[in-house]
């Protein structure tokens, strides 16, 4: 019995040291609390009930309503798509704004959209990062289940290069965006959670990031913002038939 029962906690151990980032104690994947205007201001929208479309994203997200507003206008306004993105948000963040925050309370989306991670990337590992991505699908797969999500990949950034240059080339775009990217592929089931990567749509033909896409290499242009909504106006189009 003694023998039995020295095998199966050896397994255990073995299990949890084999286990990935997400299962284990996450640091991207604990609450942090966003109790702020922006947030405040969310709560007063969703409380209308009007809401098929959600984006869920930092401040690359928060943006269409700034360089991206005609892009919005033109393709998610008539979707009844709002707009819950907050500059500065990690994933921590979001999992507060969607369970204490109660933002997504009084609403029934009937899909998603989420591009988050970037604000992690100083701080935590890319296993690290992808289960913070994965603990937002379980939480709004368990507030709303059959909302189907548009998971995107973190777009590129870049960084490390003059001020008065234009392009950051390949070898300077932050490859910690691939190694989160490779993971969260594999969170596509091809029934709730759909994946694409439209990142590469915003480099050049020589695979690096020009400013008049993303003016800081990391927030988007009136032109990025007009690259993702073509991206993704025809798959968010499907997930709401």
């Amino acid at each position: 019995m003694i023998v039995r029962n020295r095998v199966f906690l050896s397994s255990l151990v073995v299990l949890a040291l084999s286990s990935p980032a997400w299962a284990q104690e996450n640091p991207a994947a604990k609450s942090l609390n966003r109790d702020n205007p922006r947030h405040k201001q969310f709560l007063t929208i969703v409380a209308k009930g009007e809401a098929d479309v959600i984006f869920i994203g930092d401040s690359i997200t928060q943006g269409w309503e700034g360089a991206g507003k005609k892009a919005w206008a033109d393709n998610f306004e008539k979707l009844k798509a709002v707009n819950l993105g907050i500059s500065g948000d990690q994933t921590g963040h979001v999992i507060w704004r969607i369970t204490e925050g109660k933002e997504l309370d009084p609403i029934k989306p009937k899909a998603a959209v989420i591009m988050i991670g970037t604000n992690n990337t100083g701080g935590h590992s890319a296993e690290q990062i992808a289960g913070g991505i994965k603990a937002i699908i379980a939480e709004l797969h368990k507030q709303k289940p059959g909302l189907k999500i548009l998971l995107l990949g973190v777009f590129p950034r870049a960084g490390g290069i003059k001020k008065e240059e234009t392009v950051a080339p390949a070898d300077k775009l932050n490859p910690k965006i691939k190694a989160i990217n490779d993971i969260i592929s594999k969170f596509d089931d091809g029934k709730l959670v759909f994946y694409k990567d439209i990142g590469a749509k915003f480099l050049n033909a020589e695979g690096g990031l020009e400013k008049k896409v993303m003016p800081d290499l990391l927030h988007l242009s009136s032109a990025g913002y007009e690259i993702w909504a073509a991206a993704i106006k025809e798959d968010l189009a499907k997930l709401l038939k």
